[in-house]
């Protein structure tokens, strides 16, 4: 299948397993079957979102951990990083930025899908994630300008990883308003990626999931003039 994309290699930065497959796995699945190299940064260690009263925090990580290289599996993702900070309590810090940097540095995607830095009050049943915003903010900050900066982190230089410029950032979760990109999808796709976020069995109560992650893409298809479609804020560097 041809790239549509125009790009060769992709990066997914998210605060926790999960994150991308609710946001933009069917991106991610259609352009890993175009061919192009994807790789996972995922920012926490998942340790905090459960119920369970005997479950524990090592426990979880485990599972979501596993949880989150099945989804990738599913979607054709061939890296995967885990920083591994503590879920709940991420802060855009320096230590996260020259992580977050450290990979797009190894990496090198010329696109990289990550998590809107503001909070949002658009619909009526969420209020957005702190560790969400927090994983927003430092990449885009790791993006531009410290991937891009050799003086920025000199010791990454000593790590051989040399400056890198990211062509594009697609933010998932921007309000609807400032929505201008739309990347359609097929049915199939929309399955796939249905799939993915079924890998992540601990985070799912409701066995409707598959018809929400329906309908939803089917939305942003119809705001997009299409039958299926994500939605992101883009921006060309």
């Amino acid at each position: 299948m041809p790239n549509d994309s125009g790009y060769s290699k992709g990066m997914v930065v998210v605060a926790h397993a999960d994150d991308a497959e609710f946001g933009c796995s069917g991106t991610v699945a259609k352009w890993c079957n175009q061919g192009m190299d994807f790789t996972y940064v995922l920012c926490t260690d998942g340790s905090k979102g459960s119920d369970d009263p005997g479950m524990t925090s090592e426990a979880l990580a485990a599972i979501r951990q596993k949880e989150q290289r099945n989804a990738c599996n599913v979607l054709g993702v061939k890296e995967v990083v885990f920083l591994g900070y503590p879920d709940a309590m991420l802060e855009a810090s320096i230590s996260l930025r020259r992580d977050i940097t450290k990979a797009i540095r190894r990496y090198k995607p010329d696109v990289v899908i990550c998590q809107s830095p503001v909070r949002s009050f658009v619909g009526r049943g969420y209020l957005s994630h702190p560790d969400h915003i927090a994983a927003g903010e430092a990449t885009l900050s790791a993006i531009f300008p410290s991937a891009r900066d050799r003086l920025t982190f000199p010791e990454l230089l000593e790590e051989g990883l040399e400056p890198h410029k990211v062509e594009e950032v697609l933010i998932m979760g921007w309000d609807r308003s400032d929505i201008n990109k739309w990347i359609e999808l097929t049915l199939e796709e929309v399955k796939i990626a249905t799939k993915a976020l079924e890998q992540h069995a601990s985070q799912l109560s409701n066995p409707a999931v598959g018809e929400m992650m329906m309908k939803g893409r089917a939305r942003a298809g119809l705001a997009g003039g299409m039958l299926y479609a994500e939605a992101f804020k883009s921006i060309l560097l």
